[in-house]
């Protein structure tokens, strides 16, 4: 189990990418949240076996209208006790 926090770059806002994201982790089981940036970016910290994660940003990644640029990624302390996964307003 790990948690990380991943920014995207590039078309990531307007396209549905939160929901898209949401969706994709409450199906792999993988509990944080998705919020969008001021500078035009999308924040995810999200929790779950290293696969899990992986099988999550590659379900974003192949959105109709998202095209990811660039992704900045950190490891995080883990959530105890955290169990769902929320879009961030």
């Amino acid at each position: 189990m790990v948690r990380k926090s991943i920014q995207f770059f590039g078309r990531v806002q307007g396209v549905g990418f939160r929901y898209r994201a949401f969706y994709a982790a409450q199906s792999f089981r993988c509990t944080g949240w998705v919020k969008n940036e001021w500078d035009g970016s999308v924040l995810m910290e999200i929790q779950g076996s290293e696969e899990t994660i992986d099988k999550v940003c590659m379900e974003i990644a192949d959105g109709t209208f998202v095209h990811i640029e660039d992704i900045k990624v950190k490891v995080l302390p883990l959530v105890e006790n955290e169990r769902s996964f929320k879009v961030r307003y």
